[in-house]
C-alpha cells in the first residue's frame, strides 16, 4: 500500500509503481490502466493524487490518453511525443461531477492489438511477491529440488576426461550421441520410430520450435495454431511474418472444420499443436480426430509439428500424431525444463528423414552447437532410470495438488472451463481477467489473465492456473475480495 512519507509523495510512489511494472513489461503495450477514480479507490488516495501520477507518467512517455477512453501502456521503444505533460488534466473532467463516465471505462484493447507474450514471461522472472505465483508455467522450487540426482550427474561426466577433451571442441552438431541414443529409445517406447540420427538436441522445447518454423517458413506464409494456446508460440510466429490462422480446440482435437475451410482459402504450410494435456485447456486428443488431422494434412500438403513438453506428465496411452504418423508429415517437439528445473534447458526435436539435414543448417545458423555437459548428465539420468522414478513422484504429487485447488477454486466461486488434468486449470471467473490481474497483481500474485492465450487480445473472463501454486486458501481469499470489487464497480 501507499504510505505518506516526508521524502515520497503519494503521487511519486504511484507514479513509480507502475511505471515499474511498465519498464518490466508486466503492464503490456496496449494494456488499459484503472480508472481514475477506481484507481484511486483500490489505492485509497483522491482522484487528484492519481491524475496527477497518471501525468507523471504521461510526462515520461509510458502511457498516453486516449479521449474518453482513459490511459494506455505506450511502446516505449517509440520516440515520446512531446507536450504530453498536463495531457492527463482533462481527465478531472470526469471527476467533477458525480456519475460521469470514469478516464478508462471498460472496453475491448484498439483493434489491431497484439498479445505481449513477454509480459507473461517477464513475471515468470521478475517474482511479484514471495508469494506462490497462480500465473506461474513451472513447478515450485520445493518440488524441483528433490531431483538430487541432476547435480551428481553433472559431477560424474565432469570428472572424465572424454569430457574434459570434448569441451575443447564445439562438440556434435545434431547433439550429444550417447543422448540421441537414450532419448531414441524413450520415443521407442511412446511408439514414435525416431532413429538417433533423426534426432536433434535444442536449448529446450522452444528453441526446437522455432527451429522449425524458421526452417519450413517464410515471411506471409499461413500457420494454423490451436487456440486458446502458448502466447509464446503467437508471437514468435508473428514476429517471423507468418500469417496466424488460429484453430479452436475442444476435449476431442482441433476443430476439424476450421482446418479444412484454412486449407481450401489459404493452403497452410504448418499446423503447431499440444496433443497431449494441451496448454491451458488440458485436453489431451482423440485417436479418431488424430486420424482426420493426418489426413488433412495429407490432403493439402502441410506439416505437423507437435509440441510434447508435458509428455512426463501425460498417461502412458495418450494419442500422439507422430506415433500416428511415423514421422513421415510429423515432427516431435519436447524438452525436460518442466520436470527438471526452468534452468535445465535441453530440449530436442525428431523429425523425417529428409528435413533433418535442413533443420540442422538452422540450428547452426542459431547457437552453432548445444552445450554437452547438461547433455551427457541427462542422458545418464535416463539411462540410470532416475528420471523416470522422479517424474513418477511429481505426477503423484501434482494430482494431490490439483485435487486441492479444484476444491479451493469452486469453493472461491469459480468453475472449470475444461475438465482440469494436467498442470494447469482453464478457470471461469465471470470477470475480466486483463482487469483481474492489474489488480492481483497489487496484492502480490502475478495471474495469467485468458487474453494472453488468444491470437488477439481481447476481453476474457477465462484465467490458467497452475494446480502446484494455487493450493493456498490465503490466495482464493484475496481472490473473492478482489472479484467482488471488480464486479462492483
Amino acid at each position: 500500500m501507499l504510505t505518506r512519507t516526508a521524502h515520497r509523495t503519494l503521487t511519486e510512489q504511484l507514479a513509480e509503481r507502475f511505471a515499474e511494472r511498465i519498464r518490466a513489461r508486466l503492464l503490456p503495450v496496449g494494456a488499459r490502466l484503472p480508472s481514475v477514480r477506481e484507481c484511486a479507490r483500490q489505492q485509497g488516495v483522491s482522484p487528484y493524487t492519481v491524475v496527477a501520477a497518471y501525468d507523471q507518467l504521461l510526462a515520461q512517455g509510458l502511457v498516453e490518453a486516449r479521449r474518453q477512453r482513459g490511459f494506455y501502456v505506450r511502446d516505449i521503444g517509440q520516440k515520446t511525443p512531446p507536450a504530453l505533460a498536463g495531457q492527463a488534466q482533462a481527465a478531472t473532467e470526469n471527476i467533477a461531477s458525480e456519475g460521469a463516465p470514469a478516464a478508462a471505462e471498460a472496453g475491448p484493447l484498439p483493434s489491431g492489438s497484439h498479445i505481449n507474450a513477454t509480459a507473461l514471461i517477464r513475471g515468470m522472472f521478475h517474482q511479484a511477491s514471495s508469494k506462490p505465483q497462480p500465473g506461474a508455467g513451472v513447478f515450485p522450487p520445493q518440488w524441483l529440488q528433490e531431483a538430487r540426482f541432476m547435480p551428481a550427474a553433472v559431477r560424474k561426466v565432469t570428472g572424465s576426461r572424454a569430457l574434459q577433451d570434448g569441451s575443447l571442441s564445439y562438440g556434435e552438431p545434431l547433439g550429444d550421441a550417447d543422448l540421441r541414443n537414450v532419448l531414441a529409445r524413450r520415443l521407442t517406447e511412446l511408439n514414435v520410430p525416431a532413429r538417433p540420427a533423426h534426432i536433434m538436441t535444442t536449448v529446450g522445447a522452444t528453441h526446437a520450435l522455432d527451429i522449425v518454423s524458421r526452417t519450413l517458413l517464410k515471411a506471409g506464409d499461413p500457420v494454423m495454431v490451436e487456440e486458446p494456446g502458448w502466447s509464446v508460440e503467437f508471437a514468435r510466429l508473428d514476429a517471423l511474418g507468418a500469417r496466424v490462422l488460429p484453430v479452436p480446440r475442444g476435449p476431442q482435437g482441433p476443430d476439424l472444420a476450421v482446418m479444412a475451410r484454412y486449407c481450401e482459402v489459404y493452403a497452410p504450410k504448418l499446423f503447431v499443436s499440444v496433443s497431449v494435456l494441451h496448454n491451458p485447456t488440458g485436453y489431451c486428443l482423440t485417436p479418431g480426430s488424430a486420424h482426420q488431422v493426418l489426413q488433412l494434412a495429407q490432403q493439402h500438403d502441410f506439416h505437423i509439428v507437435e509440441d510434447d513438453t508435458y509428455s512426463h506428465l501425460a498417461p502412458p496411452h495418450a494419442t500422439r500424431l507422430t506415433a500416428l504418423d511415423g514421422l513421415r508429415r510429423t515432427i516431435y517437439v519436447s524438452g525436460f525444463a518442466k520436470i527438471l528445473a526452468p534452468n535445465w534447458r535441453v530440449g530436442y526435436l525428431a523429425a523425417p528423414p529428409d528435413l533433418v539435414e535442413r533443420l540442422l543448417d538452422t540450428k547452426l545458423l542459431s547457437t552453432l552447437t548445444t552445450p554437452s555437459i547438461l547433455e551427457k548428465a541427462l542422458a545418464l539420468c535416463i539411462d540410470q532410470g532416475q528420471l523416470r522414478r522422479h517424474a513418477e513422484r511429481m505426477r503423484l504429487r501434482l494430482a494431490q495438488a490439483r485435487a486441492r485447488s479444484v476444491q479451493l477454486a469452486l469453493e472461491a466461486g469459480c468453475s472449470f472451463a475444461a475438465e482440469p488434468a494436467g498442470m494447469f486449470g482453464w478457470v471461469e471467473t465471470g470477470v475480466d481477467t486483463d482487469m483481474l490481474a492489474q489488480r492481483m497483481l497489487d496484492e502480490g500474485y502475478l495471474l495469467a489473465p485468458g487474453a494472453l492465450f488468444h491470437a488477439s487480445r481481447q476481453p476474457c473472463t477465462l484465467m490458467r492456473i497452475n494446480f502446484t501454486t494455487t493450493q493456498d486458501a490465503a490466495f482464493w481469499r484475496v481472490f473473492q475480495r478482489v472479484v467482488a470489487q471488480t464486479r462492483s464497480r
